[in-house]
């Protein structure tokens, strides 16, 4: 008989059972449940002896500063990789090996045989290994959202062994193993089983500050269970996160309960600007470069504002923020009923996400160039004629 092909959960327990050093890496900007995946499993890792190195392209939003191992993630990761100087005895032993600073920027390596002599012919130079040999991206539907560490280092995703772990519909199954469940309400949720197959040699690998970070994630991808992708199994889940120490009071506090100042001023003006479209049911507002600056607030204090404008919309079956920032335009939707899947309107600009929750990014441009026509698009994508003045706010 053949040999039995290894299921993905499989693959996933021997890649991390032989690999000594795991890079851990989400999609750039990471929202809640990629934070909190990347640093669950960074916990679980380092208990079972792995050499682990989380990094991130954007620094991910402060708001989940309280959780374990938040300042462990790096933002500027370098890659490296060995040089191996190959040397030939045959002809020659070699009696000592030593270093010599030739300038600031040249280092000679001096070789001294024990008798006879040495020439170029007798070394030769290889590449080693990258220092990392076995990489985990979570919560990313394709390979280049994981931002500058994928575009600039091709190589990397080609040498070392991939392991892709998403639930968005859209994955591009990019891994050698690929792990996507469309099904599951966040990739918290994904790793709550995966980590239970670790941990089957390993007791108490899920332990409470782990339980904490998957919690979190659980809880953000499913704005605290009012979301749609709220699924009997999601709650199932949160329940064992909580049986297992998750402190799910304590995420409340610093995810929902904890504003700046700066932020309500950024909410406001928000919230200020709403317009309407009653025909189509949808609304929008928009950020920009100076509602930032008047607010005195960053780019980290406008994430929940779209949350925000889904509950002020009545009757609305979906919204869609604005924001203006340095490198372009950045939109993000939000549905309220399940036959609205902003994932198809968010791939109008090239973005894409969840039916229910999506975004796109336009580099380098700006509200007043782009706001109508993006406006536009989406009047004309659901059928009305574009030529349509906007609407006065409501």
């Amino acid at each position: 008989m053949p040999p039995t092909e290894l299921t993905p959960k499989q693959q996933w327990s021997e890649q991390v059972r032989i690999a000594k050093s795991i890079l851990v890496l989400t999609h750039a900007n990471p929202d809640g449940d990629a934070v909190s995946s990347v640093l669950a499993l960074r916990l679980a890792l380092i208990k079972l002896g792995k050499e682990v190195t989380v990094a991130t392209y954007g620094a991910p939003s402060e708001t989940f500063s309280f959780l374990p191992g938040y300042g462990n993630i790096q933002h500027e990761y370098a890659i490296s990789k060995d040089l191996l100087i190959v040397l030939d005895e045959s002809q020659a032993g070699i009696g000592n090996v030593s270093l010599k600073r030739v300038s600031d920027t040249k280092l000679m390596v001096v070789i001294t045989p024990k008798s006879g002599f040495l020439s170029a012919a007798n070394v030769r130079i290889e590449e080693g290994s990258f220092n990392s040999d076995l990489i985990i991206a979570l919560d990313c539907a394709t390979a280049d959202r994981l931002g500058t560490i994928y575009a600039e280092n091709p190589n990397l995703f080609f040498e070392v062994p991939v392991i892709n772990v998403d639930h968005h519909p859209g994955n591009g199954n990019f891994g050698k193993v690929n792990i996507i469940d469309i099904t599951a309400s966040s990739t918290a949720e994904i790793l709550v089983s995966l980590l239970e197959t670790l941990g089957k040699d390993t007791p108490g690998l899920l332990d409470a500050d782990i339980a904490t970070c998957l919690l979190t994630g659980l809880i953000t991808d499913t704005n605290s269970f009012q979301n749609t992708n709220t699924t009997p199994k999601s709650l199932t889940v949160a329940a064992q996160l909580v049986a297992a120490g998750g402190r799910q009071q304590e995420i409340v506090t610093h995810v929902y309960k904890t504003r700046t100042l700066s932020t309500l001023r950024l909410w406001g003006r928000a919230l200020s600007y709403i317009k309407e479209d009653r025909p189509l049911r949808f609304a929008w507002s928009a950020l920009t470069k100076a509602d930032f600056v008047a607010a005195q607030a960053t780019p980290d204090n406008a994430k929940g504002v779209i949350d925000e404008l889904m509950k002020t919309a009545a009757n609305m079956d979906f919204v869609l923020l604005l924001t203006e920032l340095n490198d372009g335009l950045h939109g993000s939707f939000r549905s309220s009923i399940p036959s609205m899947d902003v994932s198809r309107l968010a791939a109008l600009f090239g973005g894409g996400g969840h039916p229910q929750a999506a975004g796109f990014s336009i580099a380098g441009a700006t509200l007043a160039d782009k706001e109508q026509e993006v406006i536009n698009s989406l009047r004309k994508e659901l059928g009305a004629p574009v030529s349509a003045p906007a609407p006065a706010a409501g």
